[in-house]
């Protein structure tokens, strides 16, 4: 082999052992720098929509994964029934609120008569008490005529958030019962809930830029920010928590839920929804 040769080669390694040292600082400048986790999703608040007061669907005014805005009518309960409890309660209230003021009146026209010594203390005291269960029984009809009127409107289900409408079990014809769950309300706004490992939370904080790939948009990057860290592990809230004082241990790497904020403005062309599979990559340092 020539010597001209054999100085190309040494120089090919130098440069590759050289490109090699750079690569391997490079990543490890990065991964130093970033942690993290193909263990999280999106997440959001579930809203359940359900019926205070039972009785036949009238009207559905939504159907599955419509949008909707608060306020937005949802279902129609039929309201007869609870129309005649609002027109006997009406009744019974102006009835109690007569007699309150035909007892008041009495009241202090014995007081007038007492004073006049015309009548007996015990018959003042009588008049006084009347007065006041009139007044006791007027209050108790108000206050069944206010839980009719709720019922009454009860009977018409609205959004309480703007989002989009799941799981719709109501049709109209069904009888529904009060507490049963009708439909699903996933508001607009999520978030990331990433699960890393404790190991990975030395440096991590509060408020450190955050870049999401989701798995639905591969090439589409969205910007975020660390919310919050949960004090505790996802283990110790489950439905049966270890107890490390029984049995045989075996240390386990545990993993902490961080709530991640996306800052991305939402776009109609990329929807997230809950349970999505997303890698997050938080800047610690």
């Amino acid at each position: 082999m020539s010597d001209e040769k054999k100085r190309f080669l040494k120089g090919a390694g130098i440069l590759v052992g050289v490109l090699a040292v750079l690569v391997g600082w490079v990543l490890y400048n990065h991964f130093s720098r970033f942690e993290s986790t193909d263990d999280a999703f999106i997440d959001a608040h579930i809203i359940p929509i359900s019926p205070k007061v039972a009785g036949q669907i009238l009207a559905v005014h939504v159907n599955d994964n419509q949008a909707v805005a608060a306020g937005d009518p949802l279902l129609e309960i039929d309201p007869r029934d609870y129309d005649a409890k609002l027109a006997e309660e009406r009744g019974k209230l102006a009835a109690a609120e007569a007699e309150a003021n035909r007892a008041a009146a009495d009241a202090r026209r014995y007081e007038q008569i007492f004073k006049q010594d015309e009548i007996s203390q015990q018959q003042l005291d009588n008049a006084l008490a009347a007065a006041a269960f009139a007044r006791a029984t007027y209050q108790k009809e108000l206050g069944a005529y206010q839980q009719a009127e709720l019922n009454l409107s009860y009977a018409k289900l609205v959004a309480p958030d703007a989002g989009r409408v799941t799981r719709k079990s109501a049709e109209p014809g069904a009888y529904v019962q009060v507490g049963q769950t009708l439909m699903v309300i996933v508001p607009d706004h999520v978030w990331v809930t990433a699960n890393f490992k404790e190991t990975q939370l030395t440096y991590m904080r509060a408020g450190q830029k955050v870049t999401i790939h989701v798995d639905a948009f591969p090439g589409r990057r969205f910007e975020g920010h660390v919310d919050s860290i949960q004090s505790g592990t996802g283990e110790r809230f489950s439905v049966l928590p270890p107890e490390n004082a029984t049995g045989n241990y075996v240390k386990v790497v545990q993993r902490i839920p961080v709530k991640i904020t996306i800052d991305t403005p939402p776009d109609p062309a990329y929807p997230m929804a809950p349970g999505m599979s997303v890698v997050p990559s938080v800047r610690v340092k």
